[in-house]
């Protein structure tokens, strides 16, 4: 067979792909997994007593604004690690700098803090389990972002798996933030980033075995 007809035969009855496809498989993802993971939540941890009095403080913004610009951060990164010869220039520095300026006001806060209540503002009262309980939330939204990212056409599997896992722990800590008693800028730049990194290194591991083609 020549290549002439074999490139006929490939193409025939191809169709061209939908307008917005892309964006139409991450709403249909992201349209079940964050109201299962914001479930999960709610049955498992319970939302927050106080939720009312703590949204009228900026402490408890910082955390919805650092988990959802990663998660927009990360929405693009997926996206672009979806489709092959996609470049990442940018992308890199718009995930590093929502947690580098989270890390600057944590040392901020830390030096102007009482050396007695350094201490308290890492640790809190829940740093034992609050990444666990990211990456617990996360699990739903991580197999919606490999899913996503399954349907796309990703080369770069091990980065393509860990950008579906870096958007589903964004996503997750964005949910987990409606339980979360702390507000501390020194704890939600430790164990917030390291329940991030949880799901973020299992996308990374997984992704060469789920998104192979």
């Amino acid at each position: 067979m020549k290549t002439d007809e074999l490139v006929s035969l490939l193409a025939a009855g191809a169709e061209p792909v939908p307008v917005n496809a892309v964006g139409r498989r991450f709403a249909v993802a992201l349209g079940w997994s964050v109201p299962a993971a914001a479930l999960v939540m709610a049955v498992m941890f319970g939302i927050r007593h106080d939720l009312a009095q703590a949204m009228t403080g900026w402490l408890f913004w910082t955390k919805l604004l650092f988990a959802g610009s990663l998660a927009l951060a990360g929405v693009v990164a997926t996206e672009r690690l979806g489709r092959p010869g996609m470049r990442l220039t940018g992308i890199w520095m718009a995930l590093a700098a929502p947690v580098l300026l989270l890390w600057l006001a944590a040392a901020a806060a830390l030096l102007e803090a009482e050396p007695a209540q350094r201490a308290d503002l890492i640790l809190g009262t829940t740093w034992k389990t609050c990444p666990f309980n990211i990456a617990l939330i996360s699990l739903p939204l991580l197999a919606a972002t490999l899913w996503t990212m399954k349907g796309l056409a990703p080369t770069r599997l091990t980065l393509a798996g860990a950008g579906a896992g870096l958007l589903a722990g964004a996503l997750s800590a964005l949910v987990y933030a409606l339980h979360c008693p702390e507000s501390a800028v020194p704890f939600i730049g430790i164990w917030y980033v390291l329940g991030i990194a949880m799901p973020t290194l299992a996308g990374a591991l997984l992704g060469p075995r789920v998104l192979r083609w």
